[in-house]
């Protein structure tokens, strides 16, 4: 979101029908814990259309924005962007989460403890009760996939089979994740685009011409 046009008119459309119920959810978690900051998730995206979401595991400096977007200036947006494009994923039908969904402070170098991922659960049983027609969560690396492990044990579980919502588990999108050789980068991008493009077709979304 380097532009501050596409910031101002994201910020006069939070309370929009596509993404309010987001909005409220966000605004009530950050007032839940004094001194704390939830990014809203951009309005770009839409509850009732959303059928993937694609989570991680928390806000990162891009969210200096305000808002958990694919218009970020970081390579963890840049890269789920890219992703996106390639599979032909529009963002009405993607919808963004962090399995901790606060700010963590610098020194914890986007690592969550367990305690952070427990609590991090009641938040995405509540966003998905926001999210009625999702059909797939891309879980991208271990803290993501920690809190599917989590809700499962409390549950949760049964709502995934209930709505039958199927999870994909792959790499983070965060430059750490994709310490390798060039043969690796794109192997792990690669999978990527599979596991969306696998969720389209489950959701019955149209893919793009080859």
């Amino acid at each position: 979101m380097s532009s501050p046009s596409y910031v101002k008119d994201a910020e006069a459309r939070i309370h929009e029908e596509n993404i309010q119920p987001v909005t409220l959810l966000c605004q009530e978690l950050q007032d839940g814990v004094p001194g704390s900051r939830v990014p809203l998730v951009d309005p770009v995206h839409d509850v009732d259309d959303a059928r993937i979401i694609s989570l991680q595991i928390a806000p990162g400096p891009g969210t200096s924005s305000g808002f958990l977007s694919l218009e970020n200036d970081d390579p963890t947006a840049a890269r789920l962007a890219e992703v996106y494009e390639a599979a032909g994923l529009q963002p009405r039908h993607g919808i963004l989460w962090n399995a901790y969904p606060w700010e963590l402070p610098a020194e914890a170098g986007m690592k969550l403890t367990l305690a952070q991922t427990k609590q991090g659960v009641r938040p995405f049983r509540r966003f998905l009760a926001e999210v009625p027609r999702v059909s797939a969560i891309v879980a991208h690396g271990g803290y993501a996939q920690n809190l599917i492990d989590e809700l499962s044990k409390t549950g949760g579980d049964l709502i995934l089979r209930e709505r039958g919502i199927k999870v994909y588990k792959v790499r983070s999108t965060g430059d750490r994740s994709f310490i390798g050789n060039g043969t690796q980068q794109e192997g792990w991008f690669v999978d990527m685009v599979d596991a969306y493009t696998d969720a389209m077709g489950r959701a019955g979304l149209p893919r793009p011409a080859k």
